[in-house]
């Protein structure tokens, strides 16, 4: 891990970048547009957004603003948004999709995904994300918030495997059997509310570490996150925060450090149990 542009190979699809910006509650105009054309301008190859975070508009405009400051062109940057619980199913899904690209201004998205498991439907949203995917209308496809269950469920009938599940993941919900089914099937891993919304900042292990690194609390667990084999896309809308959240190449942490962090898990969510939702 070098930089900011390291990818990882996924089974289907380009290169995904380790490091991206999440936008979830990001409020759709200047607010929205301003933090991914920073991000874009910083380095960042990736964005992650989803139909229900309501920003997909300003997204886009962030992204036509970062390419036109940057002078990168559309392919050098990795454009993820996610189907919604009420539009799955096989025809409202490949209508969702069109929706998500028409709103982003853009011919295709790079990533596309089930974003949480709802229990009748996601097979048949599946067929449709495989029907994209083969007609060439996405770069790839995957799923968010599966537990090991949901994807042995999907597994059975799928022709194309996911290529990422992304999960809530950080030091108190550590994700390591999950991790291993996924590796062991090629799927790669991406976390999200990587940094516990905060909530694991004022952790005294982790600031022991940052003190002694000269670094930032969230630096340490994302340089953790990227450490432990998982891409990850931290949220802020704050130019320095955007910044600081990048500057995870120039130090590392040791095997002992990463078993600190590890010890943290006590299986805490911030979000809903994959298992139990009502949305």
């Amino acid at each position: 891990m070098k930089s900011l542009q390291d990818t990882i190979a996924l089974n289907h699809g380009k290169p995904f970048p380790r490091l991206g910006l999440g936008v979830f509650q990001v409020e759709d105009g200047d607010t929205v547009i301003k933090a991914v054309e920073e991000a874009i301008v910083l380095g960042y190859r990736h964005i992650d957004t989803a139909a229900i975070y309501d920003n997909e508009e300003g997204v886009g405009e962030g992204i036509r603003r970062g390419l036109e400051r940057t002078g990168i062109k559309r392919e050098d940057l990795y454009i993820t948004s996610k189907l919604w619980n009420a539009d799955q199913g096989y025809d409202s899904a490949l209508a969702a999709y069109e929706t998500s690209v028409r709103k982003l201004g853009l011919d295709r998205l790079d990533l596309y995904l089930i974003h949480w498991p709802v229990e009748a439907k996601f097979p048949d949203s599946w067929r449709a994300l495989e029907h994209l995917y083969n007609k060439g209308r996405v770069g790839a496809i995957g799923v968010s918030n599966f537990h090991i269950h949901h994807l042995e469920k999907l597994l059975v009938n799928a022709m194309v495997k996911p290529a990422i599940n992304q999960v809530e993941r950080h030091p108190r919900l550590v994700q390591n059997e999950l991790k291993d089914y996924m590796d062991r099937n090629g799927i790669a891993a991406v976390a999200w509310a990587p940094l516990m919304q905060g909530q694991i900042l004022d952790e005294p292990t982790v600031q022991a570490i940052a003190a002694a690194k000269g670094k930032s609390a969230a630096q340490v667990v994302l340089r953790w996150q990227l450490q432990s084999g998982w891409a990850t896309i931290p949220k802020s809308v704050h130019p320095e925060r955007i910044r600081s959240n990048s500057e995870l190449y120039d130090f590392s942490l040791s095997e002992a450090e990463m078993a600190a962090i590890n010890a943290l898990d006590q299986h805490l969510r911030v979000g809903p149990d994959p298992d139990n939702f009502d949305f």
